[in-house]
C-alpha cells in the first residue's frame, strides 16, 4: 500500500497568479491550466469568472500540486494544514522562504532549530500556509 496525499489548493480568484509565483519561487513548472470559460462547466460560474482557473496543475520537484479558483460563494480560507517543503540546502531553504514571504505573513521566522538546519512558517500572499524544513546535513 502506498499513501499519496492529493494536494489541491483553493484560491479566491488568483490561481493563475499563484501558480506563476510558485514557478518563480519554487522552480516549478505549470503543466496545465483550464479556465472556467473553456470548460463544460462554464454555465456553473458567473460570467466574470470565465478567465478564472477551474483546474490547474503545477509540478514542483517530483510532486504535482493541483489548484483552482473556487466559485465566489464556495471559497473557504485555507486552514488546518500547511504545505511542507523538505529541503537539504540551508541557503536554498532561506531563498524559498523569503520568496514565499513576499507580501505574505511570516508565522515563524526561518532559523536553526534543534531538529533542523533551518525551519520557518509563512502564509503566502495567496493565503496558502507553508512550512520550510531543511534537515541537518548528516
Amino acid at each position: 500500500m502506498k499513501l499519496s496525499p492529493h494536494i489541491s489548493l483553493s484560491f479566491k480568484g488568483r490561481c493563475e497568479a499563484a501558480f506563476k509565483f510558485y514557478e518563480r519561487c519554487l522552480g516549478g513548472k505549470i503543466a496545465f491550466m483550464l479556465t472556467w470559460g473553456n470548460s463544460p462547466m462554464v454555465s456553473e460560474a458567473p460570467p466574470e469568472w470565465a478567465d478564472k482557473i477551474l483546474y490547474g496543475r503545477i509540478t514542483v520537484g517530483d510532486t504535482d500540486v493541483i489548484g483552482s479558483d473556487a466559485l465566489p460563494q464556495g471559497y473557504l480560507q485555507p486552514q488546518g494544514f500547511s504545505v511542507l517543503l523538505n529541503m537539504d540546502d540551508p541557503i536554498a531553504a532561506e531563498r524559498v522562504f523569503y520568496g514565499l514571504a513576499e507580501n505574505g505573513t511570516v508565522q515563524a521566522p526561518i532559523q536553526k532549530t534543534f531538529w533542523a538546519a533551518r525551519f520557518g512558517m509563512v502564509v503566502d500572499q495567496f493565503g496558502i500556509p507553508w512550512e520550510i524544513n531543511c534537515d541537518e546535513a548528516e
